[in-house]
């Protein structure tokens, strides 16, 4: 009896802490659908091309790679370990696309 108490137990803070990061994942403007949590690229890729010196470019990259990946990398350069999808996607000459 105390071993399905306690299953019960761990099964219910597991579901409030699914449901938890979900709704913490809508509030930062991502939108929820068909059980996929979509991140706001636009915003994302804003934050992230901020610094460059050619910002359109930057943009457009890093809109492309975001639909694809569903992942931008914090900051504005680097952590590229943080999407390892955003950081494996290269151009047809080999190089890095996603910025």
């Amino acid at each position: 009896m105390a071993i399905i108490r306690s299953t019960l137990l761990l099964l219910l803070i597991l579901f409030c802490h699914i449901t938890y990061e979900l709704h913490v994942h809508a509030a930062e403007g991502a939108q929820v659908g068909e059980g996929v949590v979509k991140i706001d690229c636009d915003g994302r890729c804003k934050g992230r091309c901020s610094k460059s010196s050619r910002p359109n470019l930057c943009l457009r990259a890093c809109n492309s790679c975001c639909s694809r990946c569903n992942c931008v990398p914090p900051g504005t350069a680097g952590n590229h370990h943080l999407c390892p999808c955003y950081a494996s996607i290269t151009t047809r000459g080999g190089r890095l696309k996603c910025p």
